[in-house]
């Protein structure tokens, strides 16, 4: 069983910044993407950041520039630095992970998402 937990969550006023952290616990040989997305009242869940496990990163246009994701790959661990905030990042922001092995031949099926992390961007 492997789960993710992510933290770091809060409110804070538009120019902030936060740290979003995401670990994930269990049974975990290697996790190939991991990344960060987020749902706003009455809207459709979107991707905001990806990252690969060589590194390799993308972000929706919305945050590019504002926000920076991370990983550590001996952690098992994904990181979501964000500076600037606005109100419009107010969102709860889920982390996920994508093929995930238990084992060198072993995969577990679907992507694996956390419970979430609520954040406020307001004065």
């Amino acid at each position: 069983q492997v789960q993710l937990v992510e933290s770091g969550g809060g409110l804070v006023q538009p120019g902030g910044s936060l740290r979003l952290s995401c670990a994930a616990s269990g049974s975990i040989f290697s996790i190939d993407a991991m990344g960060w997305h987020r749902q706003a009242p009455g809207k459709q869940r979107e991707l905001v950041a990806s990252i690969t496990s060589g590194g390799t990163t993308n972000y929706t246009d919305s945050v590019n520039g504002r926000f920076t994701i991370s990983r550590d790959n001996a952690k098992n661990t994904v990181y979501l630095q964000m500076n600037s905030l606005k109100p419009e990042d107010t969102a709860v922001y889920y982390c996920n992970a994508d093929r995930v092995r238990s084992r060198p031949a072993t995969w577990l099926a679907g992507r694996l998402w956390g419970q979430g992390t609520l954040v406020t961007v307001s004065s």
